[in-house]
This record gives structure tokens, sequence and C-alpha cells, in this order.
């Protein structure tokens, strides 16, 4: 896994598109909404996010439970904490403590899309967002923006590779190659 493509470009949104494109999501429609910003919030794979049921929400904890399916076992999890706005928007948006309640909507995936249509909905957003075109603008950008920013925020790197579920933690440590401005915001904390 790398951050950048063999010629130096990026394969991360910066912050500011981060933001650009939380900021497009505020007047979309709950469902499309919520799935981005899970994207987001989370850091998780697309197929992580679509095979997210009302079981998986933590709403009194604040967490999403993802299964990690990269470990090609159905039986690892892993917890990610996220906003309380984020939380408040996906209870009302998709009614989790009643479905929670409803042994046949416990377990029902919040979006029922094809990977396909998740990936070009999320690009959509990021085009209307003003993201440039590059490898960085893909789910999977967000997925390494999550990463780069937890490490900008200090967060603690192995506490980062469980968010993620990596395996190993010289996979979480590649995100400790920022550069740019998230580069230079690691050196002021340095500096400062």
């Amino acid at each position: 896994m790398r951050l950048f493509d063999p010629e130096g470009s990026r394969l991360y949104l910066n912050r500011d598109e981060v933001m650009a494109f939380l900021a497009v999501l505020q007047d979309k429609d709950p469902g499309p909404r919520t799935f981005a910003e899970t994207l987001t919030y989370t850091g998780c794979r697309i197929s992580e996010a679509l095979a997210l049921t009302p079981r998986n929400i933590q709403y009194k904890e604040l967490q999403v439970t993802f299964n990690s399916l990269k470990k090609r076992r159905d039986d690892v999890f892993r917890n990610v904490p996220v906003p309380h706005e984020y939380m408040r928007i996906m209870v009302v948006a998709h009614e989790i403590p009643r479905r929670q309640r409803q042994r046949t909507k416990v377990d029902v995936p919040l979006w029922d899309w094809s990977r396909q249509h998740a990936y070009e909905l999320t690009r959509g957003f990021m085009v209307e967002a003003g993201i440039p075109p590059g490898k960085h603008r893909t789910p999977k950008g967000l997925r390494h923006a999550f990463g780069v920013n937890a490490v900008t925020r200090d967060v603690p790197i192995t506490m980062l590779k469980k968010w993620m579920g990596h395996a190993q933690i010289t996979t979480t440590a590649i995100y400790a190659n920022a550069i740019g401005k998230e580069e230079a915001l690691l050196a002021k904390k340095m500096w400062d």
C-alpha cells in the first residue's frame, strides 16, 4: 500500500478537499449523505460500509462496528469512534433504535446499493466539491485521508491500526509518510 503513485501524485484527499467534500454533503438526501460521511469519518472500505446494518451502529457509544472484510474471516470486528453530529444524523435517517428492536430489520443493510453505484455516487460528490481530477479523487482517497488526518492529529499508530482494520502495523505506518500541508503540520508540532 502507498500514498503516492509512481509519478509522485498523492492518493489521498488533503484536509481542504475533505472539508469541501463534507460541505457538499450537507444538502444531500440522508441515505447518500450518511454513506459518504461513513467513508469519511471512519476510514472504512466501500464494501465494509455497504455491509453495515442497524446492529453495527452503537449510537449511545458513538461507535460504528465493522466486520473487517479483508481478514477473510467473518468474526473479526473493529469499533471506530465517530462524531456526535454524524451519529445523530445516522440515527434519524436510518431509524436505528426502531430497527434495532425489530428482529427482521436489525440485520438488513443500511444501503442496498451495488459497490459500483456507491463508488460513482461518492466520486460524483467529489466532483461537485471541486476536488481536482486525479487518483486521489476516489473513495479510497477518503480512506487514506482518514489515516493521514489521524497521524497529523497525534492519534497513536496502534489505535489507527485498530480503527482501519490493518493486520500489520507496517501497513498503518505509511500514513506517517504524509507530505505537503500535512507534513508542515507535523513539523510545526515539532518546533512549537
